[in-house]
């Protein structure tokens, strides 16, 4: 894991994937990000943020929901404000997740998927999820904060393999590295 960008304020979660063939079911990608509290890093989640569920401040936002991947440019995109976390925030980790509504669907069985971290026009990093392709959803990107109050981005892709509740009470965990 790297720590090429230090003092990120604002950052924008792409994502993108072609939609299923004619007659098939869907395909359906989600965005999740998790903050954790400096008293519980590793641990638990203090909330989550997703397709169903915002971010009590205001803070993580996901301003764009695709459920089938249909539509030009990226699917879903996802607004992370770190400059306006609250001090008690130490650390948040993004992760996509497949739905797996129809049956076992790994990143390596859809068309086209691509996720993007932005910060204004600066690309931080990019994935087609091509190194996790075996997996059905990863960890994109992990944000910490330092004793002066500055976020790091560390760029990463680590997939996991499990449906999208079992991913999400897991991706920030240590034992969840590899």
């Amino acid at each position: 894991m790297s720590t090429p960008n230090k003092d990120i304020d604002k950052v924008e979660v792409r994502l993108k994937w072609d939609p299923s063939a004619a007659g098939e079911p869907a395909h359906d990608l989600d965005i999740i990000a998790a903050p954790y509290t400096s008293d519980d890093p590793y641990g638990r989640p203090a909330h989550l943020v997703h397709f169903d569920s915002r971010s009590p401040d205001g803070t993580i936002t996901l301003n764009r929901d695709s459920r089938t991947g249909q539509g030009l440019g990226f699917d879903e995109v996802m607004t992370i404000e770190l400059d306006r976390l609250a001090e008690t925030y130490a650390r948040v980790i993004v992760g996509v997740a497949i739905q797996q509504r129809n049956g076992r669907k790994t990143f390596g069985e859809i068309q086209r998927t691509g996720v993007q971290i932005r910060e204004g026009y600066t690309n931080l990093s990019e994935s087609d999820f091509s190194e996790v392709s075996a997996a059905t959803a990863a960890v994109v990107a992990e944000f910490t904060r330092d004793s002066s109050g500055a976020w790091a981005f560390h760029s990463e892709v680590r997939g996991f393999d499990g449906d999208p509740d079992e991913f999400a009470a897991a991706m920030g965990n240590r034992a969840s590295e590899s």
